[in-house]
């Protein structure tokens, strides 16, 4: 295994959960510093062959309860990352992070809201599990929906502890739980009308004061954003989570200039020039130039390449993650990245 570099830290793994069949969950045995928000996911590289391979992980944990750092992996059928964990590894086995990273956290001005629904189905409960955590442990004024999908009740990841802590805050926790087995078809899987009825009976503010979590496979949050737009909810109210991007080819656009430019990377203490000729993205120059640089998805879902444009235009080619402000503050995406309009400079997160 490779040691660890100012990018890279070893974790070990102290204990494995079976949270549901085809779903664990991964404590390690010290976060070795690793800060991160409720919300949040942990990249985890492995490097086979001369080639490395890096898959983010929601965090289950809370910080602010000083829990040990914690992921939850679903055993894909052919995800290469998820089979090695939920196969093969065991406590004690030590495995490469680059740290934690993502956009699917609170606000800074959490406060101002009253009431927070979290949309979830399947694993999607993973990050959703520590925002509720958190929420309940700082937030005291805020009230939280949970309406959570799964196939049956057997399979629903942290149903004991999510119960708990309904049962401990029954005046600001509720819980609509969905089984897509049960006898009664219509409340076995989240549709249109469903959603209409349980916004309409779970809310105690006007949507001005709300804020809407949603996670799971695609075709389902899809759904859940029309009927909440539907519903009139304000976009920027509206937060998403992909947790899902194994062989994920998203349609990319031609860029408005395939010239080759110069980008200016700065990151972690050191400067970096380097060429980008379509139709490599900033990220991809940058990995043939030998640069370590923080990514995951590559598909311009996930967020954990995001950099900051000081000097001149980034053109993204493809975006699930940065919002319109984030946008205007000049956030990118690396992976999907491509100078247009001439040379740029960008600083990149440690």
């Amino acid at each position: 295994m490779p040691h660890a570099t100012n990018l890279y830290k070893n974790i070990k793994i102290r204990e494995i959960r079976d949270e549901a069949s085809g779903f664990k969950s991964f404590i390690f045995a010290d976060g070795h510093g690793i800060e991160y928000k409720s919300g949040q996911f942990l990249t985890l590289a492995h490097h086979l062959n001369n080639e490395e391979m890096r898959r983010s992980y929601s965090i289950t944990s809370t910080p602010e309860l000083n829990e040990p750092l914690s992921i939850g992996i679903k055993r894909m059928p052919n995800g290469f990352f998820s089979r090695l964990m939920i196969d093969y590894a065991r406590p004690g086995d030590e495995f490469l992070t680059t740290g934690a990273g993502g956009f699917f956290v609170l606000p800074e001005n959490v406060k101002d809201y009253k009431q927070i629904f979290f949309l979830a189905a399947g694993s999607g409960i993973t990050p959703v599990f520590s925002l509720i955590k958190s929420i309940l442990h700082s937030y005291k004024g805020i009230s939280i929906v949970l309406i959570y999908s799964n196939s049956s009740i057997e399979s629903t990841a942290f149903r004991k502890e999510l119960t708990k802590l309904r049962d401990e805050n029954p005046s600001r926790l509720g819980i609509e739980w969905l089984f897509s087995n049960s006898p009664d078809l219509s409340k076995a899987r989240l549709y249109r009308e469903l959603l209409m009825q349980l916004l309409s009976r779970f809310s105690v503010a006007d949507q001005a004061n709300t804020l809407y979590y949603m996670c799971g496979p695609l075709s389902y949050m899809r759904m859940c954003t029309y009927v909440l737009q539907e519903a009139g909810v304000d976009h920027a109210n509206i937060k998403k989570e992909n947790f899902i991007t194994d062989d994920f080819d998203p349609p990319r656009a031609l860029p408005p200039d395939t010239a080759s430019h110069v980008a200016e990377i700065h990151f972690a203490g050191k400067s970096y020039s380097v060429e980008v000729n379509f139709p490599d993205s900033i990220l991809t120059a940058a990995k043939k130039a030998g640069i370590e640089l923080p990514y995951s998805c590559e598909t311009g879902r996930c967020g954990n390449c995001a950099a900051r444009c000081t000097k001149g235009t980034v053109w993204l080619s493809y975006n699930e993650v940065l919002t319109d402000k984030d946008l205007a503050n000049g956030l990118v995406l690396t992976c999907v990245g491509h100078p247009v309009g001439g040379d740029v400079d960008i600083v990149v997160s440690p």
